[in-house]
This record gives structure tokens, C-alpha cells and sequence, in this order.
């Protein structure tokens, strides 16, 4: 995915890089606007692993749930997952509070669900019990604000801004308060601090989305990169457009699309170059294929660096 994300993006935006070395134990409390892409590049981005908290009902089948866990990804319920699994959160929680003693890292998005917008929605509860809970237990958690936005949902080739806020400790509560009180300080103080961070845009407001989400490329720079990226778009098209329409016909009515299209990429495009340099190689280029082939990401990436980035 590191690799990949060089191509699939056009610019990350880091607000504040030296955040991205923070020791845990650390929650990031993050906002959720483009599903598995948010986790994707959260977790490439930092030096540390990171534990991800995903939406229980994924979990249903053994075998599933144990490849999730050993790539570091947690269950978390929510009542439309069923009112009789909540107790499994405890369990999470707990998995959790190890991590954070271990001096881990938890990825969570405050917001509970995933959904296409520039706009900041109201918080759930289970980051404030994950944090209070923790604190509880005499853990030093450090809780830190993520926002993340992209200046397209459907394109390839995006810009991503990811800000980071002001970090919350234990202090910033009274820890003193009734539970109740507490959680919704703790939901107030993350709330503010995401505002800031968060991008809000209406959807239909495009020059707005343009002004805030546009990168620049320099006419020099286009007009050195135009040739290997006519030749990166020839090169890339059969790929791109055929899983393109798979996962606009499996992500149809959901907000999943961007995330499925760049798993579909990352796991064929080794494949892609795999057969490419087959192909060439009973064409009769022989070994020379091979770097012919190391050329296609190159071509690729200076296609992302010249198209339009806004929308």
C-alpha cells in the first residue's frame, strides 16, 4: 500500500509530519469519510503499527475474523450490528488497553460511520469510553485528533489533506465529573478540536472544492511529464477501466467504491506488470523486458501528476 499509494495519489498533505512519529499508548480519533481508504493510509503514513478498529459484522465468519485480527484489525459493534453483540465491545476494549500498556496505538473513527462528504458528523460514544476507560486504569493515553480529506470520493489519482490537532490527555477532563459528564466533555473537547481539522464543503459547491482541495503543477512540469503520461494512460487504461466498472457495480448505493477500486489495484497491478513482462519476453525483447516493465509505474505516476485534480 505504501508503494501503491505513491501512484494512487497525486499529494498527501501532512498538517504537522512530526505526528506522524508519536509513541503510543496513543488513540487517533479519526473522522470517516471515505471508508477502507482512511485506515489504508493512516496506517501506511505512520512509523509505528497501528491497530484499526473495524464495524463488527465482518467478523461473522472464523476464518475472516482471524486473518483480520493477525493484520491488526479489531471488532467494534454498533446496534445495527445487533443489540446482543455490544458485549463483545468489552472484549475489544480490553484488546485495546493491552495494546495501549504494550505502548501501541489504536486507530478509531469517531464518527462511527462511513460517508462521502466534507463535513464533520456528530460523534458516537465508544472513543470517549475507550479513552475514559483507559485513563481509568492508570494508562497515559494520549488521544489525537485526525482529520482527513480528499478532494474526490470516485477519481483516481487524489489529493489528500491530513490534519492533525492538538493532543487530549487525561488533564484536559475533569476526572473528577460523574461518567455521564465526563463522556460528554470528552465528545465536546474531540469535537472541537475535528472541526478544526475537518474540511466543510458542501457537495455541490465545486468551486469551493476546487479552491480548498486544487495542487498546483507548474506548465514546466507539465510539459515534461505530458509524454510518459500519454504513455502511462495507454499502458494502463485495460486495467484501470475493467476494475473500475467491477467495483462500481459491486460498491453500487454504498460509499465503498474508492476503497474496493484501490484494494483491486493493489492486488492485480503486480500481476498486471507480472504478465506485461511475460509478454514481452516471448516477444522476443527478452530480459530487457523486465526494466522495460519497471518503467510502467514511473509512466503511471506522471499520468496522476498532470490530470486534473479537483472534483
Amino acid at each position: 500500500m505504501r508503494l501503491g499509494s505513491w501512484i494512487f495519489c497525486n499529494k498527501i498533505i501532512i498538517n504537522k509530519p512530526n505526528q506522524l512519529k508519536v509513541n503510543g499508548p496513543l488513540v487517533i480519533a479519526a473522522n470517516h469519510p471515505n471508508s477502507l481508504m482512511d485506515a489504508l493510509l493512516l496506517c501506511t503514513l505512520f512509523k509505528k503499527p497501528i491497530w484499526s478498529l473495524a464495524r463488527g459484522d465482518v467478523f461473522k465468519k472464523p476464518f475472516i475474523a482471524r486473518l483480520l485480527t493477525k493484520l491488526k484489525i479489531l471488532p467494534v459493534y454498533r446496534t445495527r450490528e445487533g443489540v446482543e453483540n455490544l458485549e463483545n465491545n468489552y472484549e475489544t476494549f480490553a484488546a485495546c488497553k493491552e495494546i495501549f500498556k504494550a505502548g501501541g496505538i489504536v486507530l478509531i473513527f469517531s464518527e462511527g460511520l462511513c460517508i462521502n462528504e466534507w463535513h464533520l458528523r456528530p460523534l458516537k460514544k465508544g472513543t470517549a469510553r475507550l479513552a475514559l476507560s483507559a485513563w481509568q486504569d492508570g494508562i497515559d493515553l494520549k488521544v489525537l485528533p485526525v482529520g482527513i480529506n480528499y478532494n474526490s470520493f470516485t477519481k483516481f489519482g487524489k489529493n489528500v489533506f491530513i490534519n492533525f490537532g492538538e493532543i487530549i490527555h487525561s488533564s484536559s477532563i475533569n476526572q473528577a465529573d460523574t461518567d455521564g459528564r465526563k463522556h460528554l466533555q470528552f465528545n465536546n473537547h474531540l469535537q472541537y478540536e475535528l472541526q478544526k481539522l475537518v474540511f466543510e464543503i458542501p457537495n455541490n459547491d465545486l468551486l469551493q472544492q476546487k479552491s480548498k482541495l486544487s495542487v498546483k503543477q507548474s506548465f514546466f512540469t507539465k510539459s515534461v511529464l505530458l509524454f510518459p503520461a500519454v504513455i502511462g494512460f495507454i499502458l494502463h487504461v485495460p486495467l484501470y477501466i475493467s476494475l473500475k466498472k467491477y467495483a462500481g457495480r459491486r460498491t453500487k448505493g454504498t460509499d465503498h467504491y474508492d476503497s474496493v477500486l484501490t484494494v483491486l489495484l493493489v492486488f492485480t497491478y503486480p500481476l498486471y506488470l507480472l504478465m506485461a513482462s511475460l509478454i514481452l519476453v516471448f516477444a522476443s525483447f527478452g530480459w530487457f523486458s523486465l526494466s522495460v516493465v519497471a518503467l510502467f509505474p514511473l509512466s503511471a505516476r506522471a499520468f496522476v501528476a498532470i490530470k486534473s485534480k479537483t472534483g
